[in-house]
């Protein structure tokens, strides 16, 4: 009698709890669920996105503020503010990288600008 009453108690509590699980996990599946369940992971990864960004900057200003020291250029002014010759000079070596850099592209004749015949 009691073996039977345990085993008796014992389904039914696995019914139960199985009942319970199945029903958890349709609600997590129903379409404004998942919605939902979307709309947080991508709150949460936009929020992480932005810690990096932060982070990044943080080590982007650190790792400037070294090579400030390292260089020996305490106030920032200096390293912004260039003379005119010296402006002049940066802007042609700049440019003249550019135009090092650029590589000729064939044009619809061919690349060597005949007909390929």
């Amino acid at each position: 009698m009691f073996r039977r009453a345990f085993w008796f108690t014992t389904g039914a509590a696995a019914g139960v709890w199985a009942t319970t699980k199945v029903n958890r996990k349709l609600r997590k599946l129903q379409p404004d669920s998942l919605a939902a369940q979307a709309a947080d992971k991508a709150v949460e990864t936009g929020h992480r996105l932005r810690q990096f960004a932060l982070d990044v900057r943080t080590g982007m200003a650190d790792r400037e503020g070294q090579l400030h020291e390292a260089l020996g250029l305490t106030d920032q002014g200096d390293a912004r503010e260039l003379p005119p010759a010296s402006r002049r000079a940066a802007l042609e070596t700049t440019q003249y990288r550019i135009t090092q850099h650029r590589t000729r592209t064939p044009g619809p004749t061919g690349p060597t600008g005949n007909e390929d015949h």
